[in-house]
């Protein structure tokens, strides 16, 4: 019988944290289906509501769909490791964030931190969409500045896969394992502190 890899890659109900971020995990395998572009739409709409210092809404996305140049040049910056999986996706796309504040040209230190943030809500969009995300560090920031001619007041910030959930077996078998297997946070004393390493009681 085969297995449901959204039951087994939620997050407990218990925590009572809301559903639509427990349901949000990074699959390697996509089904070969297209995203609609009414979808893609509300995915990156829900991006341009992220918060972000002043307003400023640093993140630029390129986006590809499956066949086009774009994702050729997005799957082309990705690391080996990524590339072997990445393929399967239908859709592939590249954060960039604007270095400076547009009103004064001062450098903006929150930019990729707020490009994260942009990218975690079209992530959870997307998964209230019932699809997919997966972010990749793994990419070769210099070859995708070359491919994309992206000026040097952007940074590059991660590759992103989007898709619908497909077969794990569909992987290379050393895929397989980390596809299937459940997942783990650490401890809230871990990271909330009051004093430096001293855990906050909440």
């Amino acid at each position: 019988m085969p297995i449901d890899l959204d039951e087994v890659k939620a997050g407990p109900a218990e925590s009572g944290v809301l559903d639509i971020i427990l349901k949000r995990w990074s699959p390697r395998s996509y089904a070969d289906k297209p995203v609609p572009s009414a979808e893609l739409t509300k995915i990156l709409t829900a991006a341009s509501w992220a918060a972000s210092s002043t307003n400023e809404q640093p993140w630029r996305f390129l986006v590809g769909k499956k066949g086009d140049a774009t994702y050729a040049k997005i799957l082309d910056a990705l690391v080996d490791f990524n590339k072997t999986w990445a393929a399967t996706a239908p859709v592939l796309m590249l954060s960039v964030a604007k270095k400076t504040f547009t009103k004064n040209e001062n450098p903006n230190p929150y930019a990729l931190h707020d490009t994260g943030a942009a990218s975690a809500t079209m992530s959870l969009q997307a998964t209230a969409l019932g699809l997919h995300t997966h972010g990749m560090g793994g990419v070769d920031k210099d070859k995708a500045r070359k491919n994309f001619e992206i000026p040097e007041e952007f940074e590059v910030g991660a590759a992103w896969a989007l898709g619908y959930l497909g077969e794990p077996n569909a992987l290379p078998e050393s895929y397989q394992t980390m596809e299937k297997a459940p997942r783990t946070r650490k401890a809230l004393n871990e990271f909330v502190f009051s004093a430096w390493e001293k855990p906050a009681e909440l």
